[in-house]
């Protein structure tokens, strides 16, 4: 039995969740494959925990894992092949790329969030190592590797760029390859502790070869970064190879089911062959061949940061989704005398905790399927030798991926703290799914680097519009100076140009503090370290201002296919979600345009009536995420709302409720209650 008050919610919404449900998931056709396929497992007790994995030990957790990753791939392969054999005269030939992001975004989306709370455990196969494959292998590199790669016929990759004392300056990696043109093999090594590899997914016990990024030497002449195919363990006996110290680096705040580890190198020799050249080559005879474009080298991590941000919103709408059906379903603090205790969704600062992370998830998975579609045009035309749109794009990775799982961080955090006490439970899922979304903040790219790459290109685009030349489509607000009319009703697309009003003062401040520095310092570096606060503040501002711009054009094109009921909530949620990023602002916002305390106090009481106009659908909404219990693998966040006998049933599970009386009472408490201290 369901309960009455989450009954009521569904009841008298104006929107249907079904509605919702085929909106987000790309059509009535796209929902319906993702749940028979869901089904598939779901519905298979054999892919159900035994025990909660909270009380698994950290050996215990990657033992079970790895099990259930290799049953869950060996039956994903054999309904790919009956799906396959069954759609084989109508479906048309995807490209290995995007093959490979749909099947990465299965693995972290519902289905395998659903089977791997503590994340899947071969991730970095699938997002890292045959991406980068794809990317930097020749042709004749991919027939040897690729097919075996994907298939998992005797390799399971990671890929290995952060070093123990190096992460996001790649410059500083010290890890090496010497090309020896005698036996023409590059010769490997990690000469100090620090040159380690440390964080790779996988690596630990899982993986047996590695896409190591390492500098280059030639006859002691240093010819940069580039990757290198490894072999680490032996094909049959899994044994580390000679010269190979592997392990893994122990527990983590989440992500434990990844076995991320570290890789020591000393002397490991591999052939000339397993340069990946695809970008740079090295010949028999020691000749170094440079590629057309240096930045093709780091083109997987574009890839995976378009990644994390869809994994970041998905995250967000997890966490969102357990915080307003708990909400729907608590009664607390009389909000009038007389009035018995409300649910507290009816608090106004509770829907202020709730909505705007909504709006969010919703908008940042919009804004990376944008930059998906980006990402794949870039590299057809990297393919023709036009690199024009590479540097947007690597910008636009770099400072959504930041500011997407910043924003995303706080957003997880603060709905766990809005379901009170119950959501510091691990039964609660909250904090697992908080530890995942932190991880994003460092992991490919800590944030504060990615913000400064960002901002030195928005630097040189501000510079760029000064000469009048043509700017990135991303930046073209740089060059409008348009002001935008406050009228009696101020229109949504008034509050997106504050936003580019904001950034483009603030990285035409930048710009000019920057120049300052400069001849103040003497010195580029040392500039831009002074300029390092307003550089990462610019580009945060660029970040908020695009997402508004790309949440305020898709809404457009969605609501003119949508039930105008749907279209009507999808409005108020995008006006909420501009509205949240214009207050979070305000400072900035004040510093490029002159409001006057009337027309700030307009822009507070409209986010407030929103929430109240939100506030009747907002159960139907999450509902509308179509979230599995299994997905979300919370009690406080179930579709039946039975919030308070799932705590009193995950208690009672407890390994220490097992026996009335622990043992530690007569070798321990006892003796102490009886020493008469």
């Amino acid at each position: 039995m369901s309960n009455a008050d989450l009954h009521r919610e569904r009841q008298t919404a104006t929107i249907s969740s079904e509605d919702f449900a085929e909106w987000w998931a790309g059509g009535r056709v796209a929902l319906r494959e993702r749940r028979a396929l869901e089904k598939l497992f779901l519905d298979n007790d054999g892919f159900a925990d035994p025990q909660h994995i909270a009380l698994m030990s950290h050996k215990e957790l990657y033992e079970y894992t790895i099990a259930k990753a290799c049953k869950f791939l060996n039956q994903l392969r054999a309904w790919h092949a009956t799906k396959a054999e069954a759609n084989d005269t109508t479906n048309t030939k995807q490209s290995a790329i995007a093959e490979l992001y749909d099947f990465r975004m299965l693995l972290s989306g519902p289905l395998g969030t659903a089977l791997f709370q503590q994340s899947f455990p071969l991730r970095l196969h699938f997002s890292m190592f045959l991406p980068a494959l794809l990317g930097q292998s020749t042709k004749e590199q991919q027939r040897e590797w690729l097919e075996r790669a994907w298939r998992m016929d005797g390799i399971i990759g990671t890929y290995a760029q952060t070093e123990l004392g190096h992460g996001t300056f790649i410059r500083g990696l010290e890890t090496r390859a010497d090309y020896n043109g005698q036996s023409e093999e590059f010769i490997l090594n990690t000469p100090t502790l620090t040159a380690y590899k440390w964080w790779p997914g996988g690596l630990g016990h899982a993986a047996n070869m590695v896409i190591i990024m390492a500098q280059l030497y030639i006859k002691g002449k240093h010819y940069g970064l580039h990757p290198f195919l490894v072999r680490i363990r032996n094909a049959e006996t899994h044994l580390p190879e000679p010269g190979v110290d592997v392990g893994e680096i122990g527990p983590k705040m989440s992500l434990n089911g990844v076995n991320n580890g570290f890789l020591g190198l000393k002397d490991v020799r591999i052939p000339r062959r397993q340069m990946l050249m695809k970008n740079a080559q090295v010949l028999p005879n020691g000749r170094f061949v440079k590629g057309p474009e240096p930045l093709l080298t780091y083109g997987t991590m574009v890839f995976v940061r378009v990644i994390i941000i869809r994994d970041v919103s998905f995250g967000l709408l997890q966490a969102a989704t357990i915080a307003t059906r708990y909400s729907a379903v608590r009664r607390q603090s009389p909000i009038a005398p007389d009035q018995p205790e409300p649910q507290i969704l009816d608090h106004t600062t509770q829907q202020a905790k709730l909505f705007p992370q909504i709006a969010n998830g919703i908008f940042f998975r919009i804004a990376a399927d944008v930059v998906w579609h980006m990402y794949q045009s870039v590299m057809k035309e990297l393919e023709a030798g036009n690199r024009r749109n590479l540097p947007e794009l690597h910008a636009l990775s770099c400072c959504l991926k930041a500011v997407c799982s910043a924003e995303a961080e706080r957003g997880v955090e603060s709905l766990r703290k809005s379901c009170g006490g119950h959501g510091y439970l691990s039964s609660s899922n909250l904090p697992q799914i908080y530890g995942l979304t932190t991880a994003a903040c460092t992991y490919e790219g800590e944030n504060t680097v990615l913000l400064l790459q960002t901002a030195r290109f928005l630097v040189k685009q501000y510079a760029e519009g000064l000469k009048r030349k043509v700017l990135p489509h991303s930046v073209t607000y740089l060059r409008n100076a348009a002001r935008p009319k406050w009228d009696k009703v101020v229109e949504l697309k008034t509050l997106v140009r504050l936003l580019e009003l904001a950034a483009t003062e603030h990285i035409r401040n930048t710009f000019e503090y920057l120049r300052k520095q400069r001849k103040i310092a003497k010195s580029e570096q040392v500039a831009a370290n002074k300029t390092g606060i307003r550089l990462t503040q610019a580009a945060t501002l660029h970040g908020r201002a695009f997402l508004a711009r790309i949440a305020f054009e898709e809404v457009e094109k969605f609501c003119k296919e949508l039930k105008p009921s749907l279209a009507a909530v999808l409005k108020q949620l995008v006006e909420l979600f501009v509205l949240e990023f214009c207050l979070t602002s305000l400072s900035d916002i004040l510093l490029a345009f002159q409001l006057n305390a009337r027309q700030v106090d307009e822009m507070r009481t409209r986010y407030e009536r929103l929430l109240a106009d939100i506030r009747p659908n907002a159960v139907a909404v999450v509902d509308g995420f179509d979230f599995n219990d299994r997905v979300l693998g919370s009690t406080l966040g179930c579709y039946d709302g039975r919030v308070y006998e799932r705590l009193m049933e995950e208690a009672r599970k407890s390994t220490l409720n097992q026996e009335a009386v622990n043992k530690t009472f007569e070798t321990h408490l006892k003796p102490l209650m009886q020493g008469k201290l």
